[in-house]
Protein backbone atom coordinates (compact mmCIF):
# COMPACT_ATOMS: atom_id res chain seq x y z
CA UNK A 1 0.00 0.00 0.00
CA UNK A 2 1.70 3.13 -0.96
CA UNK A 3 1.28 6.21 0.98
CA UNK A 4 0.61 9.69 -0.91
CA UNK A 5 3.27 12.16 -0.62
CA UNK A 6 2.10 15.43 0.26
CA UNK A 7 5.03 18.52 -0.35
CA UNK A 8 5.43 20.65 2.64
CA UNK A 9 4.08 24.36 2.37
CA UNK A 10 6.92 26.48 2.14
CA UNK A 11 7.02 28.93 5.02
CA UNK A 12 5.55 32.34 4.45
CA UNK A 13 8.17 34.96 3.88
CA UNK A 14 6.40 37.33 6.34
CA UNK A 15 6.76 35.10 9.53
CA UNK A 16 9.90 36.10 11.70
CA UNK A 17 12.93 33.53 11.48
CA UNK A 18 13.00 31.79 14.43
CA UNK A 19 16.79 32.31 15.96
CA UNK A 20 18.06 30.97 19.35
CA UNK A 21 20.90 32.45 21.10
CA UNK A 22 23.07 30.20 24.10
CA UNK A 23 24.45 33.01 26.43
CA UNK A 24 26.26 31.65 29.06
CA UNK A 25 24.89 33.12 33.37
CA UNK A 26 28.15 34.46 34.49
CA UNK A 27 28.20 36.71 31.10
CA UNK A 28 24.78 37.91 32.33
CA UNK A 29 26.14 38.14 35.64
CA UNK A 30 29.10 39.94 34.66
CA UNK A 31 27.16 42.16 32.31
CA UNK A 32 24.66 43.01 35.35
CA UNK A 33 27.93 43.53 37.04
CA UNK A 34 29.21 46.48 34.75
CA UNK A 35 26.20 47.76 34.29
CA UNK A 36 25.51 48.79 37.88
CA UNK A 37 29.37 49.53 38.82
CA UNK A 38 28.17 52.37 35.46
CA UNK A 39 26.02 53.73 37.94
CA UNK A 40 27.28 56.56 40.03
CA UNK A 41 25.43 55.98 43.11
CA UNK A 42 25.82 52.07 43.10
CA UNK A 43 29.63 52.98 42.95
CA UNK A 44 29.42 55.40 46.06
CA UNK A 45 27.29 52.68 48.29
CA UNK A 46 29.69 50.21 47.94
CA UNK A 47 33.31 52.15 48.25
CA UNK A 48 31.32 53.44 51.49
CA UNK A 49 30.98 50.09 52.39
CA UNK A 50 34.81 49.48 51.76
CA UNK A 51 35.55 52.61 53.94
CA UNK A 52 33.41 50.97 56.55
CA UNK A 53 35.23 47.71 56.92
CA UNK A 54 39.06 48.71 56.64
CA UNK A 55 37.82 51.69 59.75
CA UNK A 56 36.42 49.01 62.10
CA UNK A 57 39.08 46.39 60.97
CA UNK A 58 41.34 49.88 61.67
CA UNK A 59 39.36 50.15 65.02
CA UNK A 60 39.21 46.69 66.26
CA UNK A 61 43.51 46.40 65.10
CA UNK A 62 44.76 49.54 67.55
CA UNK A 63 41.74 50.24 70.32
CA UNK A 64 39.19 46.82 70.52
CA UNK A 65 42.18 44.06 69.92
CA UNK A 66 43.00 42.98 73.63
CA UNK A 67 40.50 45.52 75.83
CA UNK A 68 39.47 43.67 78.93
CA UNK A 69 36.38 41.72 79.28
CA UNK A 70 33.90 44.04 80.92
CA UNK A 71 32.36 40.81 82.37
CA UNK A 72 35.08 40.72 84.67
CA UNK A 73 33.67 43.20 86.89
CA UNK A 74 30.90 40.84 87.72
CA UNK A 75 33.47 38.80 89.72
CA UNK A 76 35.95 41.80 90.82
CA UNK A 77 36.60 41.84 94.44
CA UNK A 78 38.79 44.67 95.62
CA UNK A 79 41.37 44.31 97.94
CA UNK A 80 40.50 44.28 101.17
CA UNK A 81 42.85 44.41 105.09
CA UNK A 82 44.07 40.79 106.36
CA UNK A 83 42.61 41.45 110.38
CA UNK A 84 44.99 39.44 112.29
CA UNK A 85 43.33 38.24 115.73
CA UNK A 86 44.09 36.83 118.99
CA UNK A 87 42.95 33.14 120.00
CA UNK A 88 39.97 34.29 121.66
CA UNK A 89 38.47 36.39 118.01
CA UNK A 90 39.54 39.79 119.25
CA UNK A 91 40.93 42.17 116.31
CA UNK A 92 44.68 42.72 117.21
CA UNK A 93 45.99 44.13 114.18
CA UNK A 94 45.58 44.82 110.16
CA UNK A 95 47.56 45.02 107.54
CA UNK A 96 47.19 46.66 104.31
CA UNK A 97 47.86 48.73 101.50
CA UNK A 98 44.75 50.36 100.88
CA UNK A 99 42.47 51.62 103.75
CA UNK A 100 38.70 50.18 102.25
CA UNK A 101 35.91 48.98 103.13
CA UNK A 102 33.30 47.71 100.93
CA UNK A 103 29.49 48.34 101.30
CA UNK A 104 26.84 47.40 99.06
CA UNK A 105 25.15 50.32 97.44
CA UNK A 106 21.88 50.59 99.84
CA UNK A 107 24.54 51.07 102.46
CA UNK A 108 25.25 54.35 100.79
CA UNK A 109 22.83 57.03 101.56
CA UNK A 110 21.45 58.20 98.76
CA UNK A 111 22.21 61.89 99.70
CA UNK A 112 25.72 61.31 99.50
CA UNK A 113 25.17 59.60 96.52
CA UNK A 114 23.47 62.57 94.71
CA UNK A 115 26.83 64.88 95.98
CA UNK A 116 29.04 62.75 93.80
CA UNK A 117 26.80 62.63 91.34
CA UNK A 118 26.49 66.39 91.17
CA UNK A 119 29.97 66.83 91.06
CA UNK A 120 31.37 64.05 88.59
CA UNK A 121 28.14 63.18 86.31
CA UNK A 122 24.87 64.74 87.11
CA UNK A 123 23.01 62.95 83.72
CA UNK A 124 24.16 59.42 85.29
CA UNK A 125 21.32 57.70 85.32
CA UNK A 126 20.27 59.15 81.90
CA UNK A 127 23.63 58.17 79.44
CA UNK A 128 24.59 55.08 77.80
CA UNK A 129 28.25 55.50 79.51
CA UNK A 130 29.56 58.48 77.55
CA UNK A 131 27.82 62.28 78.34
CA UNK A 132 27.79 63.63 74.93
CA UNK A 133 25.79 66.70 76.33
CA UNK A 134 28.44 66.75 79.03
CA UNK A 135 31.28 66.72 76.69
CA UNK A 136 30.08 69.33 74.42
CA UNK A 137 28.89 71.58 77.37
CA UNK A 138 33.17 71.25 78.84
CA UNK A 139 34.06 71.86 75.31
CA UNK A 140 31.90 75.44 74.97
CA UNK A 141 33.16 76.56 78.71
CA UNK A 142 36.65 75.63 78.00
CA UNK A 143 36.49 77.93 74.84
CA UNK A 144 34.78 80.71 76.47
CA UNK A 145 37.32 80.63 79.34
CA UNK A 146 40.42 79.84 76.93
CA UNK A 147 41.13 76.38 79.68
CA UNK A 148 41.35 72.84 78.54
CA UNK A 149 37.95 71.06 79.24
CA UNK A 150 37.88 69.02 82.16
CA UNK A 151 34.90 67.25 83.65
CA UNK A 152 33.87 65.08 80.59
CA UNK A 153 34.31 61.66 81.98
CA UNK A 154 31.06 60.08 83.43
CA UNK A 155 31.24 57.67 86.78
CA UNK A 156 31.02 54.65 84.41
CA UNK A 157 34.65 55.80 82.46
CA UNK A 158 36.35 56.34 85.65
CA UNK A 159 35.47 52.90 86.68
CA UNK A 160 37.02 51.73 82.83
CA UNK A 161 39.88 53.80 83.82
CA UNK A 162 40.58 52.84 87.44
CA UNK A 163 39.91 49.08 87.11
CA UNK A 164 40.44 47.97 83.36
CA UNK A 165 42.12 50.16 81.73
CA UNK A 166 44.88 52.39 83.95
CA UNK A 167 45.99 56.33 84.31
CA UNK A 168 47.77 56.09 81.07
CA UNK A 169 47.00 60.10 79.37
CA UNK A 170 46.45 59.58 75.67
CA UNK A 171 43.45 60.17 73.33
CA UNK A 172 43.52 56.04 72.41
CA UNK A 173 43.36 55.58 76.24
CA UNK A 174 40.26 57.95 76.23
CA UNK A 175 38.98 56.05 73.37
CA UNK A 176 39.31 52.60 74.72
CA UNK A 177 37.42 54.24 78.06
CA UNK A 178 34.94 55.21 75.93
CA UNK A 179 34.84 51.90 74.54
CA UNK A 180 34.43 50.43 77.97
CA UNK A 181 31.86 52.45 79.26
CA UNK A 182 29.44 51.11 77.02
CA UNK A 183 30.28 47.71 77.53
CA UNK A 184 30.28 47.99 81.18
CA UNK A 185 26.57 49.58 81.02
CA UNK A 186 25.56 46.45 79.36
CA UNK A 187 26.91 44.09 81.82
CA UNK A 188 25.93 46.23 84.81
CA UNK A 189 23.32 47.92 86.33
CA UNK A 190 23.21 51.71 87.36
CA UNK A 191 23.34 50.81 91.15
CA UNK A 192 26.24 48.03 90.69
CA UNK A 193 28.50 50.52 88.14
CA UNK A 194 28.12 53.46 91.48
CA UNK A 195 28.95 50.87 93.93
CA UNK A 196 31.99 50.17 92.29
CA UNK A 197 33.12 53.62 91.83
CA UNK A 198 32.64 54.49 95.37
CA UNK A 199 33.98 51.52 97.04
CA UNK A 200 37.11 51.66 94.62
CA UNK A 201 37.91 55.19 93.96
CA UNK A 202 41.33 56.94 95.62
CA UNK A 203 40.00 59.87 97.95
CA UNK A 204 43.65 60.82 100.09
CA UNK A 205 45.05 59.84 103.41
CA UNK A 206 45.55 56.22 102.08
CA UNK A 207 41.66 55.56 102.00
CA UNK A 208 39.84 53.47 98.58
CA UNK A 209 36.55 54.05 98.36
CA UNK A 210 34.15 56.64 100.40
CA UNK A 211 33.35 55.00 103.56
CA UNK A 212 37.32 54.79 104.44
CA UNK A 213 36.90 58.15 103.58
CA UNK A 214 34.83 59.19 105.40
CA UNK A 215 36.49 57.77 108.48
CA UNK A 216 39.88 59.27 107.28
CA UNK A 217 38.75 62.39 107.01
CA UNK A 218 35.89 62.82 109.86
CA UNK A 219 36.17 59.57 111.98
CA UNK A 220 32.83 58.94 111.12
CA UNK A 221 30.47 56.10 109.10
CA UNK A 222 28.90 57.14 106.03
CA UNK A 223 25.29 57.09 107.65
CA UNK A 224 26.34 59.60 109.92
CA UNK A 225 27.78 62.01 107.82
CA UNK A 226 25.68 65.37 107.17
CA UNK A 227 24.88 67.32 103.98
CA UNK A 228 28.58 69.70 103.76
CA UNK A 229 30.61 66.51 105.36
CA UNK A 230 29.35 64.54 102.34
CA UNK A 231 29.88 67.52 99.68
CA UNK A 232 33.59 67.34 100.49
CA UNK A 233 34.25 64.25 100.48
CA UNK A 234 32.56 64.49 96.66
CA UNK A 235 35.76 66.86 95.92
CA UNK A 236 38.30 64.81 96.65
CA UNK A 237 37.71 62.71 93.25
CA UNK A 238 39.35 65.71 91.33
CA UNK A 239 42.48 65.38 93.13
CA UNK A 240 42.92 64.88 97.32
CA UNK A 241 46.04 66.63 97.58
CA UNK A 242 44.50 69.75 96.01
CA UNK A 243 41.96 69.85 98.73
CA UNK A 244 43.42 69.06 102.11
CA UNK A 245 41.70 71.59 104.00
CA UNK A 246 44.95 71.58 106.77
CA UNK A 247 46.85 73.39 103.47
CA UNK A 248 44.24 74.53 101.40
CA UNK A 249 41.38 75.73 103.17
CA UNK A 250 39.49 78.04 101.17
CA UNK A 251 40.40 75.92 97.95
CA UNK A 252 38.92 73.07 99.55
CA UNK A 253 35.32 75.34 101.21
CA UNK A 254 35.05 77.05 97.22
CA UNK A 255 34.83 73.66 95.59
CA UNK A 256 33.03 72.02 98.56
CA UNK A 257 29.97 74.88 98.10
CA UNK A 258 30.22 74.56 94.20
CA UNK A 259 29.38 70.88 95.06
CA UNK A 260 26.15 72.19 97.13
CA UNK A 261 25.30 74.68 94.42
CA UNK A 262 25.75 71.74 91.94
CA UNK A 263 22.95 69.81 94.02
CA UNK A 264 20.89 72.88 94.64
CA UNK A 265 20.82 73.01 90.71
CA UNK A 266 19.94 69.63 90.16
CA UNK A 267 16.90 70.22 93.25
CA UNK A 268 18.69 67.35 94.98
CA UNK A 269 18.66 69.79 97.84
CA UNK A 270 16.53 72.51 98.83
CA UNK A 271 17.66 76.45 98.86
CA UNK A 272 17.20 76.45 102.59
CA UNK A 273 19.63 73.36 103.02
CA UNK A 274 21.78 74.90 100.44
CA UNK A 275 22.61 78.04 102.14
CA UNK A 276 22.97 76.67 106.00
CA UNK A 277 25.06 73.78 105.23
CA UNK A 278 27.39 76.44 102.45
CA UNK A 279 27.82 78.71 105.37
CA UNK A 280 29.45 75.94 107.79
Amino acid sequence: MSVPFEPQAEPSVDAPALRMTLTRRGSVAVERGRQLWAKRRFRWVVLALVELGVGWFVLWLTFLRGLPDANSLLRYEPPLPTNVRSIDGAPVYSYARERRVQLAYEEYPPMLVKAYLAAEDKNFFTHGGVDYLGIVRAAVQGIISAERPRGTSTITQQVAKNLLVGDEVTYARKLKEAILAYRIEDVLSKEQIVELYMNQIALGRNAFGVQSAARAYFGKDVGELVLHEMAYLAILPKGPSNYRPERFYDRAMGRRNWVLGQMLENDFITRAEHDDRAAS
